[in-house]
């Protein structure tokens, strides 16, 4: 494999990252960089982890991680989106004055890491049977998840004033089409 498709690959693979990560973002009352690099290095690491658990799967049993993976994806995201949704409609009148949340929790990102870096283990089986470096290559995943996480962070920082309460509502929209757009690309492909 060429730098080229290393590249176009590893950006491929970010996408999902970079759509969820922008909706976390806009919920956060005027996320601060450190909040956005923190994101990118969760996303990150879990995107650099993903492709090496997924070849060494490919190596053991290829046929059951890739019947399955898109379903945990599809589930995780569609649980993780609802509840957004859920948070954004819930509350009283007084929470128009309730400032948003400057930080999320760890384990929330790391399940939205987890949920939207499926697709990368599963690219990982597949680059079991393939004369690829996958080190590199899982390297040059999490380095790109990494840039478009924090980028997506800092997006959504600005999008996130705009759309107030709303904000939720769309971040949990963003995670169900993802988690749609994995299943549909699953059973179309």
């Amino acid at each position: 494999m060429n730098a080229y498709a290393i590249i176009l690959l590893a950006l491929g693979m970010s996408m999902d990252a970079f759509a969820a990560s922008m909706g976390k973002g806009a919920t956060l009352h005027k996320p601060k960089f450190s909040e956005a690099i923190r994101t990118g290095l969760i996303f990150g690491v879990i995107e650099t982890l993903t492709p090496l658990i997924g070849w060494g799967l490919g190596m053991l049993a290829s046929r059951f991680v890739l019947e399955w993976s898109h379903w945990v994806a599809f589930v995780l995201l569609v649980f993780l989106g609802g509840r957004m949704i859920v948070e954004g409609f819930r509350g009283d009148d007084s929470d128009e004055e309730c400032e948003p949340p400057r930080r999320h929790g760890f384990w929330l990102l790391v399940t939205t890491a987890i949920a939207t870096s499926l697709d990368a283990m599963a690219v990982g089986v597949g680059l079991a049977f393939l004369q690829v470096n996958i080190l590199v290559m899982a390297l040059a995943i999490g380095c790109a998840t990494f840039t478009m996480s924090t980028l997506g962070m800092m997006i959504g920082r600005f999008i996130g004033p705009l759309l107030g309460k709303r904000a939720e509502i769309l971040g949990g929209i963003v995670l169900i089409g993802i988690g749609a757009e994995i299943l549909y690309s699953h059973f179309a492909g």
